[in-house]
């Protein structure tokens, strides 16, 4: 559960940290995704897309880290 603590009646910037942290947390991108129906194959797609993506970004910040 996402929580924001309003500061001195300061409502913008309670906005701006809840935005934030759904963000982080993932919550737009899933809206997004269970707006629509999505195709059982088309969902095998997007997720071995999406593991294709975190195993590049893994693999460039571990050769960054190391020197290669």
């Amino acid at each position: 559960m996402v929580q924001v603590i309003v500061r001195d009646n300061n409502v913008e910037q309670a906005m701006k940290a809840l935005k934030k942290k759904m963000q982080r947390e993932g919550i737009f991108r899933e809206m997004k995704l269970r707006k629509s129906y999505e195709k059982p194959s088309e969902r095998k797609a997007r997720e071995k897309a999406e593991a294709v993506r975190r195993a590049r970004k893994m693999e460039r910040k571990r050769v960054e880290r190391e020197g290669f």
